[in-house]
């Protein structure tokens, strides 16, 4: 059993390859019900997949581990099902996998592996972020696939390891960063569409959480935003922004993505 968070697709991506890979079900949390995912279904592991926010765990993936029963955290503990994450970055994770072990151990769970894979950047709603070049996203898009098979051969053989690439820094990032960015960097207010939207209404359809109305002929967000970008991303006319920060900043468009699952690679 594998759940996930995903906003553009990458993280979506390495579950949904990890789950045919190795037999499992590949869940998007967004509209799950934590009560009830996974108790009735034997599982040979229960998996979390998540890109990295800030250096940190995405809210909505904090809340859903946090809203797990007691009774989904008694059945995983009783038939000793291991427990792994993968945390899907642009360059780097902080220290995300050691946040979302002290989540774990929060609702009394263990985490016995965790890897990170090297994705498309896709956070541009700061100066100095902005999507990769093509050379550099068709790069990662290699690689990341390569890596996807390596841990998906871990997971089915029980070769639990912590392999994540921290970067520099990363309690620093993690702690101080992050936390600034939970209050300041989520503000639904900022998003705003330009008179080249057409109403289309692509925007509403990516939304993970459901949080895009088209109102009239234009989109108007909610307060329930995960800051995912997917609404920005997808758009084809860029006719998405936030405040002032997105104007000349480019889109890991869909037809980037990697919209096919080929088979893994490995070592």
């Amino acid at each position: 059993m594998i759940f996930y968070f995903s906003g553009t697709g990458n993280s979506r991506y390495v579950a949904e390859r990890i789950a045919k890979h190795t037999g499992d079900k590949a869940l998007d949390i967004c509209g799950l019900n934590p009560d009830g995912s996974v108790t009735g279904e034997m599982t040979d592991s229960i998996g979390f997949v998540f890109p990295v926010y800030s250096w940190g765990v995405p809210p909505v993936m904090c809340d859903f581990v946090r809203c797990m029963s007691k009774e989904i955290v008694a059945f995983i503990q009783d038939n000793d099902i291991p427990v792994w994450m993968v945390a899907t970055c642009g360059d780097e994770t902080g220290d995300a996998h050691r946040m979302f072990r002290k989540l774990l151990k929060s609702v009394n769970l263990e985490l016995r592996g965790c890897w990170s894979v090297i994705m498309p950047n896709t956070y541009v709603l700061l100066p100095g972020f902005d999507v990769d070049a093509d050379s550099v996203r068709i790069d990662k898009i290699d690689k990341a696939r390569i890596q996807v098979g390596r841990i998906a051969s871990k997971i089915l053989n029980n070769e639990w390891e912590e392999n994540v690439t921290e970067g520099s820094f990363p309690t620093l990032k993690t702690r101080i960063v992050y936390p600034l960015f939970k209050r300041w960097g989520i503000k639904p207010s900022k998003w705003h569409s330009t008179d080249d939207c057409t109403g289309c209404g692509a925007c509403s359809a990516a939304c993970p959480v459901g949080n895009i109305s088209i109102v009239g002929s234009r989109p108007k967000w909610g307060d329930n935003c995960t800051s995912c970008l997917a609404c920005y991303h997808v758009c084809q006319r860029h006719a998405v922004h936030y405040a002032g920060m997105t104007g000349k900043k480019g889109q890991y468009l869909p037809c980037q993505r990697i919209l096919s699952l080929p088979e893994c690679g490995s070592e």
